[in-house]
C-alpha cells in the first residue's frame, strides 16, 4: 500500500493578507464581483457625452440584473450588497449608484416592510421598471424626519393622495428620470389620517414611463453635479393618488381594512427611524465603495511610481520616482490608512450582522462612525495619491479623477459625515466607558501593540472628557450653546473612537495569523498607523503621563523606520488588494508602457520606418478623441468600441459566453435561490 505524503500547500503570504482584507470568504463574497467587472461591458469605455455614459450604466445594471439568480436575494444580503460597492464603485461610480438605490434603498425597503403582504415584485426584480427612493427634500436633508410631503389617507377610494405642499418639499436629487427606464419610487411622505399627523412613512409609487413622467408627478433633471453622470432630478406630486397597499406597513403602522390607523410604536420618530432602516446597509456600501476606491488609486500611484523614471543625483542613471523617500513616504502611510479601512469596514459589518438586539444601538453607532472616518480617509488616501501622480493623475482616461468626485458623493450620501459623526458625538457624550484597570497604567513599550491600543483609547478619553467639562462649565437653560460649547472636542472623540477601533481590527488580525512573513507585514502596518496618530496626540498623551519625554521623542524616527519598511514591501502589498490585470490594463499608468496610450502614429518618429519615408499629417490634425488614448487591452492593436462588441454579443451572449449557464450567484454566494414572486426577510 502507498501512502501520499504530499502535505497540503500553504497558503502564500498575499493569499493571507488578501483574506485579511476581504474575510475568510474571498471567493463566496467577492468572486462575482471580481469576475463581472473584468467582463468586456464593465470595462472601462472611455469618453462619451454624460447622456451617454449615463445610458452605458444603465445597460450596464440590466446585464448586472440578468447575471443575478435573484435581485431580492441580493437586496436581502448586506454583504452581497457592500461587495457589489467594493468592487464596482472604483469601475463605473453611477451604475453603482442606479444599482444600491434599486437592490438596497427600493427593492430592500419593500423586502424588510410586512414580510406577510403579497407584493408582486416582478417588475421590479426583472428591470422592466427601475426602483428608486425619495426621501430628502430640497429643505429637509439629514432632518429627513421632518419633510414636508404629504399621504392623505382618502377613505373613498381607500388609497393615499400624495402631494408636494411648497417649493421646499420637492423630492431632491432621486434618480426620477425616463433615464434607463420607467422608473418606480418609494417616497417618504408624512401620513395623515382622519386630521392626524401620524409620522413619516414610505409609499410605494410609479413615477414614470419609458418616455416622461406620470401624470399628477412633476420631474425635472437638477444642474449637474461633479463625478459621474446620474440622472438626479427634483421631483413633486400633484394631489397623486396611489391604492392603500401602497404604504409600506409593518409594526410601526398600518391603515386597517376599516380605515383605522394602528401603530405598535408610540414614538413618530421611532417609526420613521424603522421605516428607514435600509440606510444602515447603505452606510456599510458607502464604506465599501470608499475602501475598493482608495485601493484601486493605491495601487495605481505605486505601480507608476514603479516605472515613472526621473533624473537621480548628478552623474546616476535615472531611478524610479518610488525611489525617493518624498513620494514613497506618503504611499507607504496611505498604505497602512488602507488596511486599517478595510479592517474597520469588515468589523462593522460583522457587529451589525451578529449584534443581539440589546446591542443593537452600539452596532449601528459603530457602522455610521465607520461610515463617515472611512469616507473621509479615502479622500485623503485619493488626494495624496492623485498629487504623487502629478499631471497623469488629473486626466480622465488614469481614471482619478473620476474616484475623487466619486468619493465626494459617498462622504455626502445616507447621510452627510460631519451630522452623523455630531449624532454619534452627543450619543456617546453621555455614556460612560469602563476601561480595564490595565489600561490606566502608565507608559510601557511603543513596540507592544496592547500598549499602543491603550494610547488610543487613552486619546478617545481625553477629547470626551474635555467635551463633558466643556458642556459643564457652559451656562444653563441654552441646550443650543451648550453643544457648541461641547461639539469640537466631542467630534475629535469620535474621530479617535474611529482610529480605536480600527487598531483593534488590526490587532485582532495579526494575532488570527500564522507567524511568518504575512503576520510581520500586517504588524508593521498597524505599528505605522498607530504610531502616526499617536504621534499626533504625544502632546496630550504626555501630559496625561501616559507617555514619557523620551517616548515623544523617540516618535519620529519609529515612524521613519516603519514607513522604509512598509515602503519596502508595499509593491507586493499591493497584490494582496487581488486586482485582476484585466481589471489594471484600463488605467494607462497602472503600466511600463502607459506613454504608448499618447502615441501619434503619424508623429515624425515613426516616419523613417515608413516604406518610401511617407510623411503622415500634421502634428494636430489627428483629430484624436479622448477614447483613443487608451493603452491597447491584451495585446491588441485597437480595442473596438464596447457597443459594438455588446452588439456583436448581446446581453445574454456576452454571459453565456464568459460563464455558461451556470448561475454565477449560485456558485459563489452557495445560498438557495429566491423565486420572483417570493419575499425574503433579511438578517438584520
Amino acid at each position: 500500500m502507498t501512502v501520499s505524503t504530499h502535505k497540503p500547500q500553504q497558503p502564500s503570504t498575499n493569499d493571507l493578507l488578501t483574506r485579511v482584507l476581504y474575510g475568510d470568504n474571498f471567493r463566496q463574497e467577492h468572486g462575482f464581483w471580481r469576475r463581472l467587472l473584468t467582463t468586456e461591458p464593465f470595462r472601462r469605455s472611455g469618453g462619451g457625452t454624460p447622456d451617454e455614459r449615463l445610458a452605458l450604466s444603465y445597460h450596464r445594471l440590466r446585464i448586472l440584473n440578468d447575471a443575478l439568480d435573484s435581485g431580492a436575494r441580493l437586496a436581502a444580503d448586506p454583504r452581497a450588497l457592500a461587495a457589489l460597492h467594493e468592487w464596482l464603485g472604483p469601475v463605473d461610480p453611477a451604475l453603482t449608484t442606479v444599482a444600491g438605490i434599486h437592490y438596497n434603498l427600493f427593492l430592500g425597503s419593500l423586502l424588510d416592510h410586512d414580510p406577510g403582504t403579497l407584493r408582486d415584485l416582478s417588475d421590479f426584480l426583472e428591470l422592466r421598471s427601475i426602483g428608486t427612493f425619495l426621501c430628502t427634500e430640497v429643505a429637509h436633508g439629514n432632518d429627513a424626519a421632518a419633510v414636508e410631503t404629504t399621504a392623505t389617507y382618502d377613505r373613498e377610494r381607500d388609497g393615499f393622495v400624495l402631494h408636494t405642499p411648497n417649493s421646499g418639499a420637492q423630492k431632491f436629487m432621486p434618480n426620477t428620470s425616463p433615464a434607463g427606464g420607467p422608473k418606480t419610487g418609494v417616497v417618504a411622505a408624512r401620513l395623515l389620517a382622519d386630521g392626524t399627523d401620524h409620522g413619516v412613512f414610505l409609499f410605494l409609487a410609479p413615477l414614470t414611463d419609458a418616455v416622461s413622467a406620470l401624470p399628477g408627478v412633476r420631474v425635472r433633471r437638477l444642474p449637474a453635479r461633479m463625478g459621474s453622470p446620474v440622472d438626479h432630478c427634483l421631483t413633486s406630486f400633484d394631489r397623486y393618488f396611489v391604492p392603500r397597499e401602497a404604504l409600506l406597513a409593518g409594526e410601526q403602522g398600518r391603515i386597517g381594512a376599516d380605515g383605522r390607523f394602528t401603530s405598535e410604536l408610540a414614538n413618530r420618530r421611532r417609526r420613521f427611524l424603522l421605516s428607514i432602516g435600509r440606510v444602515t446597509p447603505g452606510k456599510l456600501s458607502m464604506s465599501a465603495c470608499a475602501v475598493g476606491s482608495a485601493r484601486v488609486t493605491l495601487a495605481l500611484a505605486i505601480r507608476y511610481a514603479g516605472h515613472r523614471l526621473v533624473s537621480g543625483s548628478r552623474g546616476s542613471r535615472r531611478v524610479p520616482v518610488y525611489a525617493h523617500r518624498t513620494h514613497h513616504g506618503p504611499l507607504a502611510e496611505a498604505m497602512a490608512t488602507v488596511f486599517a479601512m478595510s479592517l474597520l469596514h469588515r468589523r462593522a459589518l460583522d457587529r451589525w450582522e451578529s449584534a443581539p438586539a440589546a446591542d443593537r444601538d452600539e452596532a449601528e453607532r459603530l457602522v455610521a462612525v465607520a461610515k463617515g472616518w472611512i469616507t473621509w480617509q479615502a479622500r485623503g488616501v485619493i488626494v495624496e495619491c492623485r498629487e504623487r501622480c502629478g499631471a497623469q493623475g488629473l486626466l480622465e482616461n488614469n481614471g482619478m479623477t473620476e474616484l475623487f468626485t466619486g468619493i465626494e458623493g459617498a462622504i455626502t450620501a445616507e447621510g452627510d459625515n460631519l451630522a452623523v459623526h455630531a449624532k454619534a458625538a452627543a450619543e456617546m457624550l453621555f455614556s460612560v466607558t469602563v476601561r480595564d484597570e490595565e489600561e490606566t497604567e502608565g507608559p510601557g513599550d511603543l513596540d507592544d501593540p496592547r500598549f499602543l491600543g491603550r494610547l488610543l483609547a487613552a486619546v478617545e478619553d481625553i477629547w470626551f472628557d474635555r467635551a463633558r467639562e466643556r458642556i459643564s462649565a457652559a451656562p444653563p437653560g441654552d441646550p443650543l450653546g451648550r453643544w457648541n460649547a461641547a461639539s469640537g472636542p466631542a467630534l475629535r472623540g469620535v474621530e479617535a473612537y474611529g482610529y480605536r477601533q480600527a487598531s483593534e481590527a488590526y490587532e485582532q488580525a495579526a494575532a488570527a495569523l500564522p507567524a511568518g512573513a504575512a503576520r510581520e507585514r500586517l504588524t508593521e502596518l498597524h505599528r505605522l498607523f498607530a504610531l502616526r496618530w499617536i504621534a499626533r496626540n504625544s502632546g496630550d498623551l504626555l501630559a496625561a503621563g501616559r507617555l514619557t519625554a523620551e517616548q515623544v521623542s523617540s516618535l519620529p524616527d519609529a515612524v521613519e523606520r516603519l514607513i522604509a519598511t512598509v515602503a519596502l514591501h508595499a509593491p507586493d502589498l499591493v497584490k494582496s488588494f487581488a486586482l485582476p490585470e484585466r481589471l489594471m490594463s484600463d488605467w494607462p499608468i497602472a503600466g511600463p508602457g502607459y506613454a504608448d496610450a499618447y502615441d501619434d502614429p503619424d508623429g515624425s518618429w515613426h516616419q523613417r520606418r515608413r516604406p518610401g519615408g511617407a510623411v503622415g499629417r500634421k502634428a494636430g490634425a489627428t483629430g484624436l478623441r479622448t477614447a483613443d488614448f487608451r493603452r491597447p487591452a491584451c495585446g491588441s492593436k485597437r480595442r473596438r468600441p464596447l457597443r459594438e462588441k455588446v452588439a456583436a454579443l448581446g446581453t445574454r451572449g456576452v454571459l453565456l459566453a464568459y460563464w455558461g449557464t451556470t448561475s454565477m450567484l449560485s456558485r459563489w454566494f452557495e445560498k438557495p435561490q429566491v423565486s420572483v414572486d417570493e419575499s425574503v426577510r433579511p438578517r438584520a
